[in-house]
């Protein structure tokens, strides 16, 4: 249940030195100039004017879904082009329902275009890498407004060089003239899970730490959250310091598929206890005792994982987890392993949860092996779909 692994773009922290000039960034300073004070305290917008602020649930309708297109070689390797293959696979199969943007550099739009078909609208913009649920500003409603949160995207605290996905915060709020406010904090859209009613689901390993926001409590990191998302409560799960390169986002963990009601993450039987399965039972640990914003308890769903000798994909660091799936109009996407009996067990979990909505399974077995899912490469922009 790891996303991002080290192993898998370590490649990326030689750009620090002679590298690093390529992407614009400095070597000291990962983030490069798109980082400002307000991830100290200081927001360039102002943060704290919350008023009727609002962080949806994924469910709510979209207006559209931002992609990103893996560029560097030196990230992915020989892998490259299968990891594209991937991502415009997941590109066409959501543009079905809704509208697609992808991100791609200049140079590679044009097979960017050709890869994902008609479907899909290919924008040129530079990115690294094709993790646009933590590259993408988080989305609120102030006043009813959609309103990008930029949380100042710093390669999972500094632990990579991304200085072309630290900009894809402004830069594409700036093209789709969609207000900015920049978050007093670092964080990942991936570290939280929204139900829309004002309960957050975080791990406290992903945020509460120095690599990201140090000498900040995790009190004072709740507040801000609450302040600056518009939210009313906010649960801490335990999570994984240190064992891959996000500390744990939540999204490959738990997932809320409606108020009060939670898929969580569950290892195959049989499998030896390890952190991950561990940090799965603390998380029901504390669900079972919580209540959410509205004083609801949690009904806890099982969303067990494949049989790991039945799967196509392989890699130490495979992420065989189902939560990690993407809420779009009318139609939920979740990956196929190649455990069909496992396979077949999530996906009718998931349409028990959406009954309106087609649940559309997706082979990701390069974005697996590398360390994510469908939702850690989707980022989806609240509001109605265009006519």
């Amino acid at each position: 249940m790891t996303t991002l692994p080290p192993s898998r773009r370590s490649a990326l922290l030689a750009l620090a030195g002679v590298g690093a000039a390529a992407l614009g960034v400095s070597a000291c300073d990962p983030g490069g100039p798109a980082r400002e004070s307000g991830a100290s305290g200081s927001p360039s917008e102002d943060a704290g004017s919350a008023g009727t602020r609002r962080m949806g649930a994924e469910w709510e309708s979209h207006t559209r879904t931002f992609m990103s297109w893996p560029a560097l070689d030196s990230v992915w390797g020989e892998d490259l082009p299968y990891v594209r293959e991937d991502i415009a696979r997941v590109a066409r199969a959501i543009g079905e329902y809704e509208e697609v943007v992808l991100m791609a550099r200049p140079s590679q739009r044009a097979a960017a275009q050709k890869a994902c078909g008609s479907q899909v609208e290919v924008v040129p913009l530079e990115v690294d890498d094709l993790w646009a649920r933590d590259t993408v500003p988080v989305f609120v409603k102030d006043d009813g407004k959609v309103t990008g949160v930029d949380f100042n995207f710093n390669g999972w605290g500094d632990k990579q060089v991304h200085g072309n996905d630290a900009r894809v915060g402004r830069t594409l709020l700036r093209k789709y003239a969609i207000p900015r406010v920049q978050a007093p904090l670092v964080a990942e859209g991936g570290s939280f899970e929204c139900d829309g009613e004002g309960t957050l689901l975080v791990t406290e390993s992903s945020i509460v730490n120095k690599n990201r926001n140090p000498g900040k409590s995790r009190d004072r990191i709740e507040a801000e959250l609450k302040q600056t998302l518009g939210l009313e409560k906010v649960i801490w799960l335990a999570g994984v310091r240190g064992e891959d390169i996000t500390d744990a986002h939540v999204d490959s963990l738990v997932r809320f598929a409606a108020p009060g009601v939670v898929l969580l993450d569950k290892a195959f039987p049989g499998m030896p206890a390890d952190s991950w399965s561990r940090s799965s039972d603390q998380a029901r640990h504390v669900l079972s005792k919580a209540t959410d914003a509205r004083g609801r308890r949690f009904e806890i769903i099982d969303l067990p994982q494949p049989d790991l000798d039945r799967i196509t994909g392989r890699g130490d660091d495979f992420v065989s987890s189902y939560a990690n799936f993407y809420v779009a109009n009318d139609a939920v996407f979740l990956p196929r392993f190649g455990d069909r009996a496992a396979d077949d067990r999530a996906r009718g979990i998931l349409q028990e949860q959406y009954p309106e909505r087609d649940v559309v399974q997706v082979e990701i077995d390069t974005i697996a092996s590398g360390g994510g899912g469908i939702h850690c490469s989707t980022h989806d922009q609240p509001g109605r779909p265009a006519a």
